[in-house]
């Protein structure tokens, strides 16, 4: 006999899908997203992603395919965020060295705001990058940064402020790891040296740090 419970959420799952089908979407994504961050992607399960959403399993394998493409859905969005913030900041508008000043924290801030953005690299670097090289959007959209880099190198090179032979990919990662630590490695830090690298003091603190470690690099 059919469990009119049951039923009745079966009906709104699909009363939610047929009216806003991008809105389910978005609901399983950020779903998934909470799911692989806190379990990665062999820990989580779809099942638990689909009782937490307004659909079904079956509907979650219709969007995306399988669990692994979920999965990338969740990646390729995520890399999306971080890049449109970036070209949110203008840039090119600054000065050189204010513009690294600028874009050098922001990234920490933006780090430090979204942990879950780190703990999704965490995890897809576990898979050595498998999804990652699976996914042509996330090419396209990491090639931005590095784009925005060389700019800003190239204009304070010709002013004489940044000094030459630097690879603007390089500048690029120096940023990010800067900025990542904090996130990756508070707990460890913190169960190591006492230290909890995320209070405001010490965000405030290193944020500094990272910017004239940055700018300190390019000047040479």
């Amino acid at each position: 006999m059919t469990n009119p419970v049951d039923s009745r959420s079966g009906r709104r799952r699909q009363a939610s899908w047929t009216q806003d089908p991008e809105g389910v979407r978005r609901d399983i994504l950020e779903v998934a997203r909470a799911e692989f961050v806190e379990n990665g992607l062999s820990g989580a399960r779809v099942d638990d992603i689909a009782a937490k959403t307004a659909t079904s399993k079956r509907m979650i394998y219709y969007y995306f395919g399988d669990k692994e493409g979920l999965y990338r859905a969740v990646l390729e969005g995520m890399y999306d965020r971080i890049r449109s913030f970036e070209r949110s900041l203008d840039l090119d508008t600054l000065a050189p060295e204010e513009a690294i000043r600028r874009l050098t924290e922001a990234t920490f801030d933006y780090h430090i705001d979204n942990p879950d953005f780190v703990r999704m690299v965490m995890v897809e670097n576990v898979h050595h990058a498998r999804h990652l090289r699976a996914s042509r959007t996330i090419a396209d959209l990491n090639s931005s940064v590095v784009d925005v880099t060389r700019r800003i190198y190239e204009r304070g090179i010709a002013a004489g402020l940044f000094r030459p032979g630097l690879e603007p990919l390089d500048i690029s990662l120096t940023i990010s790891a800067l900025s990542i630590y904090n996130v990756s490695h508070r707990a460890t830090v913190g169960q190591v040296f006492g230290y909890d690298m995320c209070t405001p003091e010490a965000l405030a603190r290193r944020r500094s740090m990272t910017v004239a470690a940055v700018l300190g690099m390019l000047r040479g």
